[in-house]
């Protein structure tokens, strides 16, 4: 993934900004210089403004309740040319829709894992060829996104454990072969099921689909941990809640991609496993939206705002659609499953969205450093 202005990369200096450190330090640097420029500008305000000396000041009410007006603008956030503190990032849809992608086919490896032990056959199967067509989309929108192939194997030259992206990296390596073998020994054409090499493949499904399952975890979530990692408000701030919302929506979408593909009497773990996802998404995204500090309103407002909101109802509709109608009913399952799908695509363009946001406005970068200095400086004084 990229990382140009994100901060968050670990140097292997791609031309699409992967793993490009410059924007940390460049955009962490500008931080400082803006709140320390907006600092001089509060202090120039209160001294000629008057709010010390008294002078400056005009009766008929102040916008905080007092009972004189100050004669001076507030301070506003400000940056060098009216140009943003951090670079905003580079991406384009392509990495929203690799997030939703990869955890699709996290959530489908589980589900499918779980219905091979308890034999389903027809979950089974939609799980494993879902899961691997859902790996080779996310695979072709990162390497696009990289720009050229060879930078993802650039990636695999090291393996650095404090590198949310080296972990990933690896992760996806260990991923990758069992749900391909798995999904490969359910496409086996069945003149071909009696030869020695499809028994073979047959008695390597099972262990290849169990070993994607314990990876399938790790995949639904190292993208929230290494966007967390970056300098972007937005994700860095809901850093503690981003892995939940992203495993809970990759439950979610792999339980409707069930719920679409299995028959009724199939398809009841499929309904648990999205009505869990859809919970823990919709919790985790609300105590995002409630966290103190100007940095939510990325969340709460404009287009982020208004993505979330969909992903939000359209998750809760298919919750309640999978709990009622899809028990008895494949039509209504199918429109459930697709409801779910969407709000788990919606959720991630949605968080990608505010990212963006955090990044373009300085007020973003410059408040919550204003309140850290603050904090340290109280802690200081109260010692």
């Amino acid at each position: 993934m990229t990382a140009d202005g994100s901060a968050g990369g670990d140097g292997t200096g791609s031309a699409g900004g992967h793993a490009a450190g410059d924007g940390s330090a460049g955009g962490n640097t500008a931080g400082d210089d803006a709140a320390g420029h907006g600092a001089a500008a509060e202090r120039g305000t209160a001294g000629h403004g008057g709010h010390r000396s008294g002078r400056g000041r005009g009766r008929g009410g102040g916008d905080d309740g007092s009972r004189e007006q100050s004669m001076v603008p507030r301070a506003e956030f400000r940056s060098y040319y009216g140009r943003p503190v951090l670079k905003p990032p580079v991406w384009e849809w392509k990495i929203p829709a690799y997030l939703f992608t990869g955890g699709l086919s996290a959530g489908a490896a589980l589900l499918a894992a779980g219905a091979d032990l308890t034999s389903r056959p027809r979950l089974r199967r939609a799980g494993r060829v879902g899961g691997f067509a859902a790996l080779l989309a996310s695979m072709y929108l990162l390497v696009a996104d990289l720009g050229r192939p060879a930078r993802f194997h650039h990636m695999l030259r090291v393996a650095k454990p404090s590198s949310p992206m080296s972990v990933g990296t690896w992760i996806l390596v260990a991923y990758g072969p069992g749900s391909a073998l798995s999904a490969a020994a359910e496409l086996v054409p069945a003149a071909w099921r009696t030869t020695p090499a499809g028994r073979l493949l047959r008695l390597a499904a099972r262990p290849a689909g169990l070993s994607a399952a314990l990876f399938a975890p790790g995949v639904a979530s190292y993208t929230a941990v290494l966007l967390s990692q970056t300098a972007v408000p937005a994700w860095h701030d809901a850093r503690r809640e981003l892995p939940f919302v992203f495993t809970g929506s990759a439950a979610a979408g792999a339980g409707g991609l069930g719920m679409l593909l299995t028959p009724v009497t199939e398809a009841g773990p499929a309904r648990r496993f999205a009505v869990a996802g859809s919970a823990a998404e919709v919790v985790a995204s609300r105590l995002i939206d409630r966290r103190p500090g100007f940095v939510t309103r990325a969340y709460t407002t404009g287009r982020p705002h208004r993505l979330r909101k969909a992903s939000e109802y359209l998750t809760l509709a298919g919750a309640v659609t999978a709990l009622t109608l899809a028990r008895r009913s494949r039509t209504a399952a199918a429109v459930g499953g697709l409801a779910l799908m969407a709000g788990s695509i919606l959720q991630r363009f949605g968080t990608f969205e505010a990212g963006v946001t955090s990044t373009e406005d300085p007020a973003y970068v410059v408040g919550p450093h204003r309140e850290r200095l603050d904090a340290r400086r109280a802690q200081r004084d109260g010692e």
